[in-house]
């Protein structure tokens, strides 16, 4: 369950680190700052409603797209289209953070499909 840090934005801890909502304000997208600890990857998922763009500001992630691999490095960006299947995971020895840009029609938590979960969220 997501709580509000001490700037009043939506904060929360997940099994494989944390993400901040850095802007919410508008209809067409949604900004989030994603830390992902050593080792550990997010589920393998797809979107309805939103694509997503990342940005890595620190450390080297392995960026799933629709079963490929892709080495995203700090300081490079990926696309993942609407409806692709995707996943990242923290390849280093140190957190991995990218900044993850959502545009499309809906940002909720529930337009998440999971195929593979690591934390049984599937």
């Amino acid at each position: 369950m997501s709580t509000l840090d001490d700037k009043g934005r939506e904060y929360d801890e997940r099994p494989w680190g944390n993400y901040l909502v850095l802007d919410d304000d508008a209809a067409d997208h949604k900004v989030k700052r994603i830390t992902v600890a050593p080792g550990k990857r997010l589920s393998y998922q797809s979107h309805a409603k939103r694509a997503e763009h990342w940005f890595v500001v620190s450390g080297t992630a392995n960026v799933t797209l629709d079963d490929v691999d892709h080495e995203v490095v700090e300081g490079h960006s990926i696309n993942i289209p609407l409806g692709t299947k995707h996943r990242v995971e923290n390849v280093g020895a140190d957190e991995l953070v990218f900044i993850e840009v959502q545009f499309g029609t809906y940002f909720g938590e529930d337009d998440i499909v999971r195929y593979e979960d690591d934390y049984g969220r599937s």
